[in-house]
């Protein structure tokens, strides 16, 4: 295990690891929830290899649910709310979005409510929680498109509405997906980004024109790019080349193995650089084992051993992604995409940067004290550590 020396566990910690991107061991000192200090450290091989690796808390945008926890099964507790981020913690993650996707504007306005509560009442889960990531209504109705969501809710941008949602979640919408195909979605666009909420392009079949208009707009995002689309595509123009081509545009990518090619991870990672973005867009199944369950939306699914989730009736259908940004990391490194390092940032301090969230900083000096610790066996990470707000949350047997 790491070298954790408590001198004050409301004060200061100190932990030797070695830093994620040079493989050097460093000290970190931590003092009151921050990484007070970052030095180097002579050790011989023997010493070094008996360290773990430190790295940033892990970021994921998009987690719809987790071990049977779905926070689109309305109503969902509060308490189940917080076993999940305790669940996460396990898995290196110490910053996330729920993700709400289109429902009823009733049932829309209970979720929010319900994680609004949960984030009044505990200081540390609103840490961890650094916004909800409301996907929907306002998507395209179209097969396809619109994925698995329900076609009965999806509906055009409205603003009053949404400030109802907004006012119901105590200004906790921090990114919203949508379609900018409607005639109004430029004004909104333009509305949220004012009031600081991140809009995401998503379950799109907007036209060329109409993606350009919403980045000028204010969009800077597109949601879990390439899945919750048409299965075919003009050659070109299309929504997905648009995408791509827009420099202000991050990309969310499902990096599980299952949702897009390596050949798609690849040119979009090359062409978006550090605006390639790891997301799980996680749904309850994930971190259950493999099996057939029932579920709200997709009726009966099947988790194969192999961790690919997909509709009972036909395979060949993804019921979601049953894997959390861990196993993204594993599958780019495994495949020769990425880094480690690169991989890691894709999944915590990139999408800490797109959303402006402090952790962006990651391993530096000053920066919150949202830590990973872990080992590596072949392609395989083993989390044994993590730490939020420099706070010891996790700690593997």
């Amino acid at each position: 295990m790491s070298i954790v020396m408590r001198m004050d566990n409301r004060k200061r910690q100190q932990i030797q690891a070695l830093h994620y991107r040079t493989g050097e061991p460093i000290l970190i000192d931590i003092q009151r929830g921050v990484l007070a200090a970052i030095t180097s450290v002579q050790l011989d091989e023997e010493a070094k290899r008996a360290l773990p690796i430190v790295a940033p808390g892990l970021v994921d945008l998009q987690i719809n649910g987790f071990a049977g926890i779905d926070f689109n099964d309305i109503p969902f507790t509060e308490a189940s709310i917080s076993k999940v981020i305790e669940l996460l913690w396990r898995e290196g993650v110490t910053s996330f979005c729920p993700t709400i996707i289109t429902n009823s504007a009733e049932a829309i306005e209970q979720a929010v409510a319900t994680i609004d509560r949960v984030c009044q009442g505990d200081p540390l889960a609103a840490q961890c929680i650094v916004g909800i990531h409301l996907e929907g209504p306002f998507i395209s109705p179209e097969d396809g498109a619109k994925g698995a969501h329900d076609k009965a809710y999806i509906r055009p941008p409205d603003w009053e509405l949404f400030c109802r949602w907004q006012a119901a979640s105590g200004q906790r919408i921090r990114i919203l997906t949508l379609s900018p195909e409607w005639p109004c979605s430029a004004e909104f666009i333009s509305r949220c980004t004012a009031s600081g909420v991140m809009v995401s392009i998503g379950h799109t079949a907007a036209t060329t024109e109409q993606i350009q208009l919403a980045v000028e707009s204010g969009a800077r995002m597109s949601t879990h790019l390439g899945n919750g689309t048409h299965l075919t595509l003009p050659r070109h123009p299309n929504y997905m080349w648009e995408q791509l081509a827009q420099d202000q545009l991050a990309s969310c990518l499902i990096a599980d193995g299952f949702h897009l090619p390596d050949q798609v991870l690849k040119v979009v990672m090359k062409v978006k650089g550090p605006k390639a973005i790891l997301v799980s867009d996680a749904v309850a199944i994930c971190g259950l084992p493999a099996g057939t369950y029932t579920t709200h939306v997709g009726g009966e699914v099947v988790l194969t051993p192999e961790g690919r989730l997909h509709l009972a009736q036909n395979e060949q259908l993804l019921a979601g992604s049953a894997q959390l940004q861990r196993w993204g990391i594993e599958h780019l490194t495994s495949r020769g995409l990425a880094t480690l390092a690169d991989a890691w940032e894709m999944a915590s301090t990139r999408p800490a940067a797109c959303m402006d969230f402090p952790i962006k900083e990651g391993v530096e000096a000053h920066a919150p004290a949202d830590l990973v610790l872990f080992r590596r066996e072949a392609h395989r990470i083993i989390v044994e550590m993590t730490y939020k707000a420099g706070e010891c949350v996790y700690q593997r047997d």
